[in-house]
């Protein structure tokens, strides 16, 4: 894996009254805090050193560039086909901006050197510490000597054949077409993106689930009978995560529902069957009639750290809704997809611990 230093800009904490806030609104007013002097670019090039704590566990990685051909050719393998509306999107915020205020969220295999690595960093002076809540601080330990900067570069380059893309598919996706694009007889200001790599040890996936505005041509009844064709339905006395793989709660009317798919849908040998695959087809598709699930807006996609309460309340906004609490992925699964160069269902994992945006930021 190619990675290199940057010269990152980075936050004047001193300004900073309530790091909740500030940081959540980086993404659209960067260039206006930058402007008040908001945020200064560091002195040397660097690679920096993170650690999340989050619910009193800690993931540790670093924040680096890696060049964009590692993302082009799928050493960096994605999982999820991108939107070219939100590629757009993408593409507006950093011509806007002239940064990238959060870096794309990889993993790899972990690689014991480079872990005692990291933990020798963060033995020293930190950088930065920022608290956000009692429940998450996030610490940098910044690296810029050059003997130390070689060693772990080689250490990638040795160790690191291949990752995978946790968080910012659209975000590679946008960057890679504007260095593909650009003037070649410039310096290509997109050849390297900012990328945080953690090994697959240090992060977690979560469910990814999904509220859909779907009973305006059917009837709760007539949908619940339709279901019961693909899946043997249990009623709930009160709401439960799903226990397993292949299991999934409903939420229907104020009640609480158990779904597990039946035997004959589990039979396939070529393809690693997930349950978002198998609700796009057997609900979505075939009771509800959803043509495009990736651009269908009657679909909302709720990520499973939020409280049950917030799916509830959300669900009972809307009067014909219905919300599916999924199992989150296994990753051996999601390596195993990505290895063979197929691609899951739009939002089916939602990866943790997530770097804020703007506590390290790229400009271009």
């Amino acid at each position: 894996m190619l990675i290199r230093p940057f010269r990152a800009v980075l936050p004047n904490m001193k300004f900073v009254a309530s790091p909740k806030a500030f940081f959540s609104s980086v993404r659209e007013k960067y260039p206006d805090y930058k402007k008040g002097n908001f945020f200064k670019k560091a002195a040397k090039e660097a690679i920096y050193v993170l650690q999340i704590e989050r619910n009193g566990e800690m993931h540790e990685g670093i924040v680096t560039c890696a060049h964009i051909d590692e993302f082009v050719s799928q050493r960096i393998k994605k999982h999820e086909n991108t939107i070219s509306v939100k590629e757009q999107q993408q593409i507006d915020l950093i011509l806007k901006r002239g940064a990238g205020v959060k870096p794309v969220l990889v993993f790899h295999k972990e690689v014991k050197k480079i872990s005692d690595w990291i933990k020798d960093i963060i033995t020293r002076k930190r950088l930065l510490e920022i608290k956000f809540n009692a429940k998450e601080i996030h610490r940098i330990w910044t690296v810029t000597d050059a003997e130390e900067i070689e060693h772990i570069c080689k250490l990638f380059k040795k160790h690191i054949p291949e990752g995978y893309i946790a968080d910012g598919h659209h975000r590679c996706a946008s960057t890679a077409l504007m260095s593909a694009n650009h003037n070649e007889e410039e310096v290509n200001p997109y050849e390297y993106l900012m990328t945080s790599f953690f090994p697959s040890t240090h992060l977690k996936i979560y469910d990814f689930n999904r509220i859909v505005n779907a009973l305006q041509d059917i009837s709760p009844v007539n949908f619940i009978v339709q279901l019961s064709e693909h899946c043997d339905i249990s009623v709930l006395d009160k709401y439960r995560k799903p226990k397993e793989k292949f299991e999934i709660i409903m939420y229907l009317g104020k009640e609480w529902y158990c779904l597990k798919w039946k035997k004959k849908l589990l039979r396939s040998k070529k393809n690693i069957l997930l349950d978002a695959n198998l609700m796009n087809k057997y609900i979505l598709n075939d009771i509800l009639g959803f043509e495009d699930i990736r651009t269908d807006t009657r679909i909302k996609y709720l990520e499973g750290v939020k409280t049950i309460e917030s799916f509830k309340n959300q669900c009972n906004k809307i009067d014909k809704g219905i919300g599916f609490i999924l199992y989150p992925v296994d990753i051996r699964d999601l390596i195993e997809i990505a290895d063979q160069k197929k691609i899951m269902p739009p939002k089916s994992t939602w990866f943790e611990p997530r770097m804020k945006n703007g506590i390290i930021v790229q400009e271009f």
